[in-house]
């Protein structure tokens, strides 16, 4: 079966040779440690000019005026300057001097100090991580430890890219905002694991795909940190078919079916810090087939179907404050198709619940107020599936995403559509384009 969720082509590079081609950066190693010597502090950057060293500030004035036209030479014609440069175009909006114990950052750029280069380096795209990673020791265990990405989410500098799956196991990466594609390692798991029914959800810098192998229920995760699959635990109750959202670094997964074919009512939470599972409060329906999605600081989980193969209609809420859920009627319209139809397809963007309509191609929004849907346009006519299955419909920043195909054309391909919300009615945009031979199977969306 068919899951709106995420995978893609890609190679086998080993961590211990390129951890980072997960970024795109391909036949790079790491350079081999040495000591800092007396000129660079450490800090060697290669261009197509050849190497040079970054210069430490002038020790005084007189040093400073002493600065000639042969050393600016030493340099290849090039005179970065990069404290006085960096120093004004990028300050500290916050300080961001707290760091894990253990952690070596006193050899960053040392022209502009190690705040100045952290708050550079957290705005840096994520796909230039590699590169930068090869500078040094620090600068490797500054993007390796995680610690950049706990700043960067300090400082409100996220990047939503969209994981995804057209093969069974294979995976790969998209980037919205710059168009950049990433080819993921091939996850090691037994065919069992790979052709068995799969969801994935992206939480914290953490990709959890979870299915069934020779020994029952399997969770794979793969890390943004280490470029490299590996086996997680498992739920206290195994299920499928479940409705599923994260928020920072916890994901939560309700309902879905049992071992049994029993549709369920549990609710179990994620912590991709510790990789723990912990049972929450039971929802008040059973239901499979559902979605879940996070607005308003509160979790839902929408439609699906419950006991004696009904559809539900209704949603449910649960507020993680008072760890209550509440049902909210008429939060989902009746599938005319028999239960055919993929689970909801839904987007929140601007904390606005947003719905693709495969049926009817349409694009509806859910007012919270008169609790109704509206129409507000139509889905990618290009954007083709199954009775809802085989398309992923996502909400990525200020973006909502579409990703569809092959098309009934024949064509080949896979098509990424984007509509950003801010700039007005609905009109899709193809900012992404790969070829296929299958739909897409999974699609999470990753935010740091």
């Amino acid at each position: 079966m068919l899951e709106d969720r995420s995978s893609f082509f890609s190679k086998n590079y080993s961590h211990e040779t390129n951890p980072w081609a997960a970024y795109g950066i391909e036949g790079l190693e790491f350079p081999q440690e040495k000591q800092p010597s007396e000129n660079n502090h450490g800090l060697e950057l290669t261009l197509a000019y050849g190497g040079f060293p970054a210069d430490s500030p002038p020790q005084d004035a007189a040093n400073s005026k002493n600065v000639s036209h042969d050393q600016s030479m030493k340099n290849d014609g090039l005179d970065l300057r990069l404290g006085s440069l960096l120093d004004h175009v990028i300050p500290p909006p916050q300080p961001v001097n707290q760091h894990e114990p253990g952690l070596d950052t006193r050899h960053l750029i040392n022209a502009i100090g190690r705040d100045n280069s952290i708050n550079c380096l957290i705005r840096c795209p994520r796909a230039t991580y590699s590169s930068i990673a090869l500078l040094n020791r620090s600068f490797r265990e500054l993007i390796k430890s995680g610690e950049i990405y706990k700043l960067r989410h300090d400082n409100k500098v996220i990047e939503y890219w969209v994981y995804f799956s057209c093969h069974l196991a294979k995976w790969e990466a998209f980037d919205p905002s710059n168009k950049i594609w990433i080819q993921l390692p091939i996850m090691d798991a037994d065919q069992c694991f790979q052709f068995s029914d799969k969801e994935s959800m992206a939480v914290g810098t953490e990709l959890l795909v979870i299915g069934r192998d020779l020994m029952g229920q399997a969770s794979y995760k793969y890390s943004l940190l280490t470029n490299s699959w590996s086996l997680g635990k498992t739920m206290n109750i195994p299920r499928c078919l479940f409705g599923s959202a994260s928020l920072g670094q916890v994901a939560i997964f309700a309902g879905g079916v049992n071992q049994n074919g029993m549709i369920m009512d549990t609710v179990e939470l994620y912590d991709s810090r510790s990789g723990n599972w912990e049972m929450l409060p039971s929802m008040i329906k059973p239901r499979k087939m559902c979605s879940g999605v996070y607005m308003d600081g509160k979790f839902y989980v929408i439609g699906g179907i419950g006991n004696e193969m009904k559809s539900l209609t209704c949603g449910e809420e649960y507020d993680l404050d008072t760890k209550m859920w509440t049902i909210i009627p008429n939060m989902w319209p009746v599938d005319g198709r028999g239960g055919r139809m993929a689970p909801p397809l839904l987007a929140v963007v601007g904390n606005e619940l947003y719905a693709g309509d495969a049926a009817s191609m349409e694009v509806k929004k859910y007012d919270q107020k008169m609790k109704e849907w509206a129409v507000i346009g139509r889905l990618p006519e290009r954007a083709q599936s199954v009775d809802g299955w085989g398309m992923a419909f996502r909400g990525c920043g200020e973006r909502v995403v579409v990703i569809g195909g092959p098309r009934r054309d024949n064509a080949n391909v896979v098509e990424i559509y984007s509509w950003m919300r801010s700039k007005g009615p609905v009109e899709w945009s193809m900012i992404g384009r790969k070829r296929s031979d299958s739909f897409v199977y999974n699609c999470a969306v990753m935010d740091c």
